[in-house]
């Protein structure tokens, strides 16, 4: 992430705060529990209204940060940066944040655990501000964890009621499951690299840099639930709608968007991988649009149409088109969250249990209808609302026919399921049957919910303004992509008018389209099954098998061939080695007692008997030696004798 040096060192403050008190905030709110129920979401809101302020400021100061967290390691900080591309992000995710805090405030029931909710989203809100401000691959993860972990807990809430749970951990296995891309990522840069500053990826080339893409790319595919991991999507609508309108429109799901047109550097490298991105991106486009066309239930359809939208941002990622990513990204955020506000509001004043039990709900209440009718129609990419302007942006960065059919294709299928949502929402009243209202009563949509959603659904259609050349230009020296191609007027023609025309089509023969409800399409190609036990169970037990049968054997083989090498080292040692170390100290035990012996009895006493010769000896030469005269002259007589007696003999 290139970014300028740090204004001051107060702003580098701000940044912090920016992060640190959203997540402050939401760990008092879990710790205090029940007892902050009563005012948690008046806390809540004034968090989120500091934090949209902080965010103005980091966005106009565009501050750096850096905090020692991996001394050892270059770029092992916790570092973080607001640039162009961050800036707009920053401001985006915390007034989304905002407005669903509000309308969560008076959406939960009175008696929930209401401290519990504000707190999970005040601590996801500080996740997904930290992730899209990070420089390092330190702060990018902790980032990135912990928002998988608030999804995790803020989707299973009502963790009593049946079905919650699993759909939680359906969606936190799913993504946890492409975000070890993440770490297979950051081992890359590290050891190619050396470091393990987000500016590494730009540096990598070879292996490594195919590597790195490869990780970042699955990561990304996980968290913006494009194919083949859009399932979770589907699961996660189980979650309350306050955390739908949130974690899935503006924020989680849009995390895999960001991270792909931030590390667009990477991709082009490798050749590959910014290809599979346009690819899988357009793909998911269609296929996702499909099945939003199709099905029933609005939450579904809303979720699906969240994966198409957020395969045009993975298309932008891949045909190098980050102003429009970003753009599509922000609009959408927008649109996306008020319409689940809307669907929220109504099962909540309806009583009904399922989305797909809200025909009509728009003429019931015709103000949150008209929200509706307004976001329906900038989803549908009807000009010159902002997705049109959005989606003509990317278009114009697209090449080769066969791309552009694609994506051309998923833009008209937008018009279809947008079209289809309004006349749902517009149509005859639901059956009975369809309604637990019937039984328990209705009641009135609160005023701030409604505005809530007009608010949103007015600022995406603003977004049209970003087609104006400009507004584009600003915006795009904003990005730093001033040499990103522009659409033309005539092509931006010609795509609005088939979103229209389409659009129309459907709302006026929606009999047609819900005929589609009868397909594989609604039941999401059989995609949730991926995801079922089953085919984890049968994983499971191929696994077991697998263990049993090949790696225990292979296990056992590999200890029964060390224990057998073992005993022959053994009797080697036993019958070789020790006998002859045995031998050898016998041997020299012999020798040393026959050099003993031989001390003993020879040497020893071949001195013993010199040494008691000589003593006698000695003796007896002292004995002469009295002193007397007269024996020394009987010696010497005596001694001449003995000598003239030699020579008469020898003579």
């Amino acid at each position: 992430m290139e970014v300028p040096d740090p204004n001051t060192s107060a702003a580098g403050i701000v940044l912090a705060a920016l992060v640190a008190f959203p997540a402050a905030s939401g760990g008092a709110l879990l710790v205090a529990g029940r007892r902050a129920d009563r005012f948690a979401g008046f806390v809540s809101v004034a968090v989120a209204v500091a934090a949209c302020g902080l965010a103005a400021v980091v966005a106009t100061g565009r501050p750096v940060l850096s905090l020692p967290f991996m001394a050892a390691v270059d770029g092992g900080s916790l570092s973080l940066a607001v640039d162009g591309i961050s800036a707009v992000l920053v401001v985006m995710v915390t007034v989304v944040t905002l407005a669903v805090v509000v309308f969560a405030a008076a959406d939960l029931p009175a008696d929930a655990a209401r401290a519990r909710f504000f707190g999970y989203i005040l601590v996801f809100l500080a996740a997904m501000l930290l992730t899209v401000t990070a420089s390092t691959v330190p702060a990018l993860l902790i980032g990135w964890e912990v928002m998988g972990a608030m999804s995790y807990a803020l989707i299973g809430y009502f963790w009593h009621v049946r079905g919650k749970i699993s759909a939680g951990t359906t969606a936190f296995v799913t993504t946890r499951t492409a975000d070890l891309g993440m770490y297979v990522a950051a081992g890359a840069v590290l050891a190619g690299a050396g470091t393990l500053d987000l500016s590494g990826l730009a540096a990598l080339s070879g292996g490594w840099a195919d590597v790195a893409a490869a990780g970042l790319f699955i990561a990304a595919l996980g968290k913006s639930a494009q194919l083949p991991f859009s399932a979770w999507l589907s699961a996660a609508m189980e979650g309350p709608s306050p955390v739908s309108a949130l974690l899935h429109s503006a924020t989680m799901v849009a995390a895999g968007g960001y991270l792909l047109i931030r590390t667009m550097p990477v991709l082009e490298s490798t050749g590959w991988a910014i290809h599979a991105a346009a690819w899988f991106g357009v793909i998911t486009a269609l296929v996702l649009g499909a099945i939003a066309c199709a099905h029933p239930d609005l939450k579904q359809a809303l979720a699906a149409s969240t994966a198409a939208q957020l395969g045009f941002v993975v298309l932008a990622a891949g045909v190098g088109a980050s102003a429009g990513g970003i753009d599509h990204l922000v609009g959408h955020a927008g649109v996306k969250a008020g319409l689940f506000v809307a669907v929220g509001a109504w099962l909540t004043a309806l009583g009904a249990t399922r989305a797909a039990g809200l025909r009509g709900a728009g003429r019931r209440y015709p103000a949150m209808g008209a929200a509706a009718a307004a976001g329906c129609l900038v989803l549908g990419g009807i000009p010159p609302l902002g997705l049109w302007a959005t989606k003509d942006e990317i278009l114009a960065a697209t090449h080769g026919p066969a791309l552009l059919t694609a994506g051309l294709a998923a833009s008209a299928l937008a018009a279809v399921y947008a079209g289809r949502i309004l006349a749902t929402v517009l149509g005859g009243r639901a059956p009975a049957h369809e309604l637990d209202a019937e039984e328990h009563g209705t009641r009135r949509v609160p005023a701030v919910a409604t505005a809530v959603a007009a608010i949103l659904a007015l600022a995406s259609a603003g977004m049209g303004a970003l087609a104006l050349p400009p507004v584009a230009h600003s915006v795009k020296e904003l990005l730093g992509a001033t040499g990103e191609p522009a659409p033309s007027l005539s092509s931006m023609i010609v795509t609005g008018g088939i979103a229209t025309v389409l659009f129309v089509s459907t709302v006026v023969w929606r009999r047609t389209v819900m005929r589609l409800a009868d397909t594989p399409l609604s039941e999401w190609l059989g995609l949730p099954r991926l995801l079922s036990a089953r085919p984890v169970l049968a994983a499971a037990r191929f696994a077991a098998h697998a263990d049993d049968h090949v790696l225990d054997r292979a296990v056992w083989g590999v200890a029964f061939g060390a224990r057998r090498l073992a005993a022959m080292v053994a009797r080697s040692d036993d019958g070789g080695i020790d006998r002859a170390v045995w031998a050898v100290a016998s041997g020299a035990r012999r020798s040393a007692g026959v050099a003993a012996r031989s001390d003993d009895e020879g040497i020893d006493r071949a001195v013993l008997s010199i040494a008691a010769g000589v003593r006698r000896l000695g003796r007896a030469a002292r004995r002469p030696q009295t002193g007397l005269l007269h024996q020394y002259f009987i010696l010497a007589a005596s001694g001449l004798a003995v000598l003239l007696a030699l020579l008469v003999v020898v003579g």
